[in-house]
């Protein structure tokens, strides 16, 4: 098994709570992002996290931040391509009843998907 079969597992195991960010995440290694444009989206939205009060808390699809990292990033074009990769993983999926029933969510709202893959880029980058 790949590891991207096994964390779709674990996935579908419950293993990582909500699957919705973690699908985002997965979906969005597909949309094609400059460094230049992420790591300057990142910092900006760090600010308003930092300008927020506790760097620490736990950070929500609608924190002020996320929506700034989103808004930063988004273009036609990497919306098409998170849109295009969330299908493809419905299909992958389709045997997983958790997974397939997160994926075919995000599928049917590509704007949360997109909010959440932003979300799931400010957290990678807090963690470090």
């Amino acid at each position: 098994m790949d590891a991207l079969e096994d964390l779709l597992t674990r996935v579908d195991a419950g293993e990582f709570g909500d699957p919705l960010p973690v699908l985002a995440y997965i979906a969005g290694q597909a949309v094609e992002i400059d460094e230049g444009d992420l790591n300057g989206g990142r910092r900006r939205a760090l600010l308003l996290v930092a300008a927020g009060g506790d760097p620490h808390r736990d950070l929500d699809v609608d924190d002020r931040a996320v929506k700034a990292l989103a808004a930063d990033l988004y273009t036609d074009e990497r919306r098409e391509q998170l849109g295009r990769s969330i299908d493809a993983l419905v299909l992958r999926v389709r045997e997983r009843p958790v997974a397939r029933e997160a994926a075919l969510f995000l599928a049917a709202d590509v704007d949360l998907a997109w909010r959440l893959f932003s979300l799931s880029l400010l957290a990678e980058e807090l963690a470090e």
